[in-house]
This record gives structure tokens, sequence and C-alpha cells, in this order.
């Protein structure tokens, strides 16, 4: 078992427990009698540990998950063709799944009128039979999530229980199995040497939800992948609780936490809280001198007007004060709009969340892990709580805690197929 494991680790990233793996291994071997997992290891690239990798991923996700990532990649892209018309941008979306997210894109730039001769999609998955599903171009109901599903009758046609891609969307794309840790050996190899279904530079990269699986080590290797086939003035786009994993291994934040850019220039310090605190919104900025006061003039005493009492904001209206807050850099005054609402609201889960966010920015990170737990404590599945929570304790050198909330955000995420991301 250890040595399978190392096997998967060393080739994929992946550390299923042993539950996992010994059911990815039955459901593998279908209704052949499989060796003991003690005495079976596949190679890498073989159809027996493609199998096995098959039914160990998590594949699923949905259209248009999370539609502010689709907003800035939209804005990125016609950004770059208005500054150079003249070449088709590159997009990279790794891993891919079953093609949710790159046909989500296409579906954004034929919307925009922007045609396929101008942007081209790569789409990348370890899993083989992912990528079959993605080529089919085939989705259930579960792919189509939300109120607004107007996007679904105009590029998708009903067949039976299913739905079919148009096939406008799918001369954007196209889709390659490959290992996306393969890449980070590519470092010193010039732009324009393919490996493993990928052309670099990448002009814009989707890599979403993936870091959750790994360990620091594959973390780094990861995002030392991403570098080597980004653009230098490209853009990443990553699951916004893995953005200060990315942060502590060569990536910056433009201006919201899920928008990154390589570092150029000297290295900073790798480490969990040092990229928490470097990401915005909650980063610190000048505080603005004060306004210039009129001089006082001692004025007639006039009775006052009745005034109505003042109205005590909605706890929504405190936690988005709170945000708003943050957002500007203001912690000090957060923190206190936080403090206000759970005065009032003090099994607020989301309150909780945000006041260890900003304790975290404020180099604070024990405070945090109070406030983060008291989240969890409220709300167990809280997804971002526990991936904080797993870059908090892996930054203060506790690795063995910072494992087990990682471990069950992962469990979230494969429970829920990313709903929480």
């Amino acid at each position: 078992m250890n040595r399978l494991r190392d096997t998967l680790h060393a080739s994929t990233g992946l550390m299923p427990t042993d539950a996992d793996l010994e059911r990815a291994l039955r459901d593998a071997g279908g209704q052949r009698t499989m060796p003991a997992p003690e005495d079976y290891a596949p190679l890498p690239g073989t159809p027996a540990f493609e199998a096995l990798v098959d039914q160990l991923v998590v594949p699923e996700s949905w259209m248009l998950r999370d539609p502010a990532v689709f907003t800035e990649a939209l804005r990125f892209v016609q950004q770059r063709l208005a500054a150079r018309p003249q070449r088709a941008v590159r997009i990279l979306s790794v891993p891919c799944a079953g093609g949710e997210e790159p046909y989500s894109m296409a579906l954004v730039l034929a919307q925009a009128g922007i045609p396929a001769s101008r942007c081209r999609i790569d789409a990348v998955d370890l899993s083989q039979a992912a990528i079959a599903r993605a080529r089919s171009g085939r989705f259930t109901r579960n792919a189509f999530r939300g109120a607004d599903l107007a996007f679904r009758e105009r590029w998708f046609t009903r067949q039976g229980d299913d739905y079919l891609v148009d096939d406008a969307l799918r001369a954007y794309v196209g889709f390659s199995q490959g290992n996306l840790l393969a890449l980070a050996d590519r470092a010193g190899l010039p732009a324009g040497v393919p490996a493993a279904g990928v052309l670099p530079p990448y002009d814009l990269v989707f890599c979403r939800n993936l870091l959750i699986y790994f360990d620091a080590p594959t973390r780094t290797r990861a995002a030392q992948a991403i570098a080597n086939v980004l653009a230098d003035d490209g853009l990443l786009l990553s699951g916004h609780a893995e953005a200060p994993s990315f942060c502590a291994n060569g990536f910056v934040p433009v201006h919201t936490g899920f928008v990154l850019r390589k570092r150029i220039g000297p290295a900073q310090p790798a480490t969990a809280m040092a990229a928490l605190a470097d990401l915005p919104p909650l980063r610190r900025r000048a505080r603005a001198a004060p306004l210039p006061m009129a001089p006082h003039r001692p004025a007639a005493a006039t009775p006052a007007p009745p005034t109505a009492p003042a109205r005590r904001p909605a706890p929504d209206e405190l936690l988005a004060q709170a945000r708003s807050l943050a957002d500007a850099g203001r912690l000090q005054q957060a923190e206190a709009a936080c403090r206000t609402l759970l005065d009032i609201t003090p099994d607020s889960a989301d309150a909780w969340f945000l006041l260890g966010t900003v304790q975290a920015s404020a180099a604070r990170p024990h405070a945090a892990d109070t406030s983060w737990r008291r989240c969890v404590y409220l709300a167990p599945d809280h997804y971002e709580a526990l991936c904080s929570l797993a870059l908090l304790h892996e930054g203060l050198g506790d690795a063995a805690t910072g494992a087990g909330f990682r471990q069950r955000a992962a469990r979230i995420y494969a429970r829920r197929g990313g709903a929480s991301a």
C-alpha cells in the first residue's frame, strides 16, 4: 500500500487515504480480482495506473462556476486583443475535469462576439475518463446550477436527459490528457517546446481547486509548473482558498484574491502567513489624511429639532460594511464592525470567518486561528475556513494540524463537487 501511494504521489501529487485507495482499487478492477494492495504497483502510463487515477480524482464541476472568475477572464482577453490585435490569445484550463470550465470560457467569449480564431483554449486533465467525457460534450442537469439558465437554451441541445454542447463552442477548445506536475520540470526550456498536450507560453491560465489535494512540496511543484507555461505578463486565475499557496510560491495578487501574476524580481519569504498577509482585498494601505476642520465659531443656542431614533443596521448590512472596510485596508474598523455584528448574531459563521481573515492580514495568527476555529465549530463544512486554517498552521510549522484541516476541506470539496470553492 505504501509503495503504491508513493508512486501515485510522485507521479500525480495525489495522497489518498488507505480507505480511498482500497475503494479506488476495487472500482478500477471492476469485476476482476485485484491483487492485494501491498502487492499491486502498476507503473505510471500503463492502462492499470490510468484506471486507478480515474477512480481517485474528483472531476465534478458545473457551467459558469463562480461567474466573477469568467468576468475577469473576459476583461483580460478583451484588453489583450486590443493591445495585440495581430495574434490570438492563448488560454490553458488545468485541470479541466469534464470540460465545464473551458466550455464556460468558450461560451463567455462567444457571447462577447470574440471568434474562435482569436482565442484558443487548451484543456488538460490527468484523467483519461474526464477527457473522454469532455470531448463528448455531453452534460447532465447537474452541470447547470443557478437561477439563470438562459445560456443553456442558446448553447446546448437537449438529448433525452442530457445536454449536448453546441459546435460553435467546441471550436474554441482542444482537449488532451496530461500531467500538470510534468510541466514543473520544464524550467529553462525554450518557449514553444510542446509537452503534455500544451504549448507555452499562455496568456491566461485557469488552475482552480487543485492544490487542496497536495502537500506543501507538491504545491510548490504545481506553482512552478504554472509559472513555466504562463507568460510573464499573463494572468493566473486560482481558487479563492488556494491563492495564498500560489503567492507563497512565486505569484502576487493583482486586484482580487484569485487574480494573480508571476512575481518578477527577488523572491519573498515563502510562508503561508506571509502570503495571507499579502493577499488583497485585506492588505494594509496608507491611512488617508484627516479632512481639514473649519474654525469653530460660537452660535446662538437654538432648540434642537426632534430627530428620529437611529435605525440599527441589519446583520447583512453590517457584514457588507465589514467586508467593505476590509477591502479598503481599514483593518481596525473592519474588526470593530465584525465584533459589532457578533454582538448581535454571535452564531454568524461568516462574521467569524471575516474576523479571522482580518486578523491574519494584521499578522495576528493566533487570533485568526481562534476565529476560524469558531467559524468551523458553527459551520463544520465551511470550506474557506478549513483551507485558511490549513494554510495558517502549515505556515506556523504545524504540518500535522494543517494536513488535518486540508483533508477535511478536500472531503467537503469531493462531497459537494466544489460547491463551496
